[in-house]
């Protein structure tokens, strides 16, 4: 087994989202279930891809693929808790690039919850690896540490 990773504070992040938890996000246990941070992993990368103009979700030529993504918890969260997703880019190669997502509580110093998203641009049609778009690209360095 690899280290735990120690928890990055907000000031590691560039970007931050708003995220309220929602009643199902609750499982039998009264805590927000494991598998709905990755929904939120995800909410908060597309959510930046789109609101920048940098994805067409039905449109788009090339789209960002999820290869890998995972997940270390910190702490619980709950419904109805109003959560901050943080985004940084740690690493982007020529087609691929690696988030880093935080999962804070509203204003929380350190987060519940951080993992990994990674994204491997492939042209739609073919589904084949391309570079990553220019503007997109440009966008993403503005996010990295």
């Amino acid at each position: 087994m690899s280290e735990r990773p120690l928890p990055a504070p907000r000031s590691a992040f560039r970007l931050f989202r708003t995220i309220p938890t929602r009643w199902m996000d609750n499982d039998a246990y009264g805590h927000v279930n494991n598998v709905i941070y990755y929904s939120y992993f995800d909410t908060a990368v597309n959510a930046f891809l789109v609101e920048n103009g940098l994805l067409a979700i039905t449109d788009s030529p090339v789209v960002g693929l999820v290869v890998e993504t995972g997940c270390t918890f910190f702490a619980s969260v709950a419904f109805p808790e109003v959560l901050e997703a943080g985004l940084r880019v740690d690493r982007l190669g020529r087609s691929s690039v690696r988030y880093a997502i935080g999962i804070f509580r509203e204003g929380a110093e350190v987060p519940a919850a951080q993992g990994h998203f990674v994204h491997v641009y492939v042209d739609r049609s073919t589904q084949r690896p391309v570079g990553i778009p220019q503007p997109v690209r440009a966008a993403l360095e503005a996010l990295q540490v």
